[in-house]
């Protein structure tokens, strides 16, 4: 059995807990109160900052030239074209740019990228990898569950849906899974009881981050 399907049990109860938050459900059924989604694409503006440094990162700890191409390409599109989309996308619930730069990152926003850019940093290749497949997987995953259900009638929402449910962004999920399945090949079992271990906290986190915008979660002093 595949790494990746060994990490499932791990997934499911977290992919599920996503899927039955009301602002995920709301989300899917298109009532979701846009200030609530305007908070979560502000916070995640400034996630993909971080996001786009754990891919740097995985540039240089990459162990051959293939890898190191995938994660600088990586690098290059959430620069230059993610974080361009994202501009676009926010402008249509009235967030101009100014406003996405001049958001400051909530406690959860700034602890799962603190936890990301560490891991990064500070671990192996293998421990990135696992780290950075929740994001991927968690979204491609709501994004599938919640179009199973139907489109909303709100084309912004349903464009949300369509993006992480396409087959662009499963493909990256697959290609996150079967390098997350060749690092951990031969590992023994205390390193892949670590990688268990960065996957569920990043899972987890990825939970709190729709939390946080549900919550409209801000620092306390």
């Amino acid at each position: 059995m595949s790494f990746s399907s060994d990490l499932e049990p791990v997934a499911e109860p977290i992919w599920d807990a996503i899927v039955a938050h009301p602002i995920v459900e709301e989300l899917g059924s298109g009532t979701l109160d846009e200030e609530l989604f305007r908070y979560w694409v502000r916070q995640d503006y400034i996630y993909l900052i971080d996001y786009a440094r754990v891919f740097a990162h995985g540039a240089t700890m990459a162990p051959d030239l293939e890898r190191m191409g995938t994660f600088a390409e990586l690098l290059d599109s959430t620069i230059n074209t993610e974080m361009a989309l994202h501009r676009e996308y926010a402008a249509e619930f009235g967030i101009t740019e100014s406003d996405l730069e001049a958001t400051e990152p909530s406690p959860t926003t700034r602890a799962y990228t603190d936890f990301l850019v560490r891991i990064a940093t500070t671990g192996t290749f293998g421990d990135l990898v696992a780290a950075l497949l929740p994001c991927m997987w968690g979204f491609n995953e709501t994004g599938k569950r919640l179009a199973e259900g139907g489109l909303p009638d709100d084309d912004r929402y349903a464009g949300w849906i369509e993006m992480y449910a396409g087959e662009e962004f499963t493909e990256l999920t697959t290609w996150c899974k079967e390098l997350m399945d060749e690092v951990a090949e031969g590992k023994n079992e205390d390193e892949r009881d670590r990688f268990r271990y960065l996957f569920r906290t990043s899972g987890r986190y990825e939970y709190r981050f729709w939390d946080a915008a549900w919550r409209q979660e801000e620092w306390s002093v």
